[in-house]
This record gives structure tokens, C-alpha cells and sequence, in this order.
């Protein structure tokens, strides 16, 4: 792809990328329950994600992925649980759980990356920006293999950058909670804003 081209396509997505949705919310709420442990393999199923949607839109295959309608709709409603279950942990921990001078329990990676996963599978955000918007910034019809590989590794740089900065700011944030009444809220404020992630997914 041309310079201008490949310019074009990283400020829409980097724009599409940063708007909060689904799957930032989900991010940020981890990172101030639980701090920052984890958080690259939860990004790395984001970014998963995205690139599974870009390959299809990419390929043609948005037609065929109808096909796999159940498969998809499976997939996103047990991310949708998986973020529901976190959301009742968060809700129902103790207060001294999260202090900073007592880290939690570490999460599975794989279990994180797959929820990251799920989440982005089934987040509309990301479905309408790759089947919808992207065909109007690019032409998928004449891409080329060494323009597919660019703009996948634009993507992994671009939405890992946007979720970082989102994870680190969250992790910023975090360092204001220090009693037990203000861990409480924190507990139940992030495990409210998982399961509004949780709903928000599963809803459409």
C-alpha cells in the first residue's frame, strides 16, 4: 500500500480504537480491581480478535462468516459470562483484596486471552468498524498480500499502544484507593462497569 494510504488507514483506526466501548471498559475495570498483572495476554486476545476480523473482511469471507453465525454468538455470550463472573468476584471481594501491598491472586493468561477474545468477537464496535467502515478507507478488493501484512502490523502496534495506555492510566488511577472504604467502591464501582461491559456485548 501507498504511504498515504497506510496514513489513512491508522488515524481511522487509531480513532476507532481509542473510543471507549465494550472492550476498553472490561480493560480498565480489571486494571483498577487487579492491577496490571495479566493485562498483556488479555490485549493479546483483543488484538486476536481484531485480526480475525480483519482477515475475513480482508478475504471476502464476510459472506461465509454468516455461516458461522452459532459459532460466533457462542463464543461471544461465554466471553459475556466469563466477564460476569469476574464482575461478581470484583463485586463480592473483600475490601483488603486489592491494596497495593497485597496483590490478588493471579488470573490464568490463557483464561484472560480468551475472555479478551470473546470480548472482541462479539463487540459490535469492532465488527462495524471492519466490516462496515474499513471497506471505505481501503481497497480489500485490491490488496495485496504485502499490503495485508502491513496493515495487520499496523493494527497489533496501534491497538496495543491505545490499550496500554489505557491499562497504564487505569493503573495511575488505582494508586488513589488506599482505604478500606475507598477499595470497596472500587471493587464494586469496577465489577459494575465489567458486567455493563458484560451486557453491552452480549445485547447486540
Amino acid at each position: 500500500m501507498s504511504l498515504s494510504g497506510l496514513f489513512v488507514f491508522s488515524a481511522t483506526y487509531v480513532m476507532a480504537t481509542a473510543t471507549p466501548g465494550p472492550g476498553i471498559a472490561a480493560l480498565v475495570a480489571r486494571v483498577l480491581a487487579r492491577g496490571t498483572a495479566g493485562v498483556p495476554w488479555f490485549i493479546a486476545g483483543f488484538v486476536t480478535g481484531d485480526l480475525v476480523w480483519f482477515a475475513i473482511a480482508a478475504t471476502g469471507l464476510a459472506v461465509l462468516a454468516q455461516s458461522f453465525a452459532t459459532l460466533f454468538l457462542i463464543i461471544k455470550y461465554a466471553g459475556a459470562a466469563y466477564l460476569l463472573f469476574l464482575a461478581f468476584r470484583l463485586w463480592t471481594a473483600p475490601a483488603g483484596s486489592i491494596g497495593l501491598g497485597r496483590p490478588a491472586r493471579a488470573e490464568s493468561g490463557p483464561r484472560l486471552f480468551l475472555a479478551g477474545f470473546a470480548v472482541t468477537i462479539g463487540n459490535p464496535k469492532v465488527i462495524v468498524f471492519f466490516l462496515a467502515l474499513l471497506p471505505t478507507v481501503v481497497r480489500l478488493d485490491t490488496l495485496s498480500p504485502a499490503g495485508f501484512l502491513q496493515i495487520a502490523a499496523l493494527s497489533v502496534v496501534i491497538l496495543s499502544a491505545v490499550l496500554t495506555t489505557y491499562a497504564l492510566a487505569a493503573s495511575r488511577a488505582r494508586r488513589l484507593f488506599t482505604s478500606p472504604g475507598s477499595l470497596r467502591a472500587l471493587n464494586r464501582g469496577t465489577g459494575a462497569m465489567m458486567a455493563g461491559a458484560a451486557m453491552a456485548v452480549a445485547a447486540r
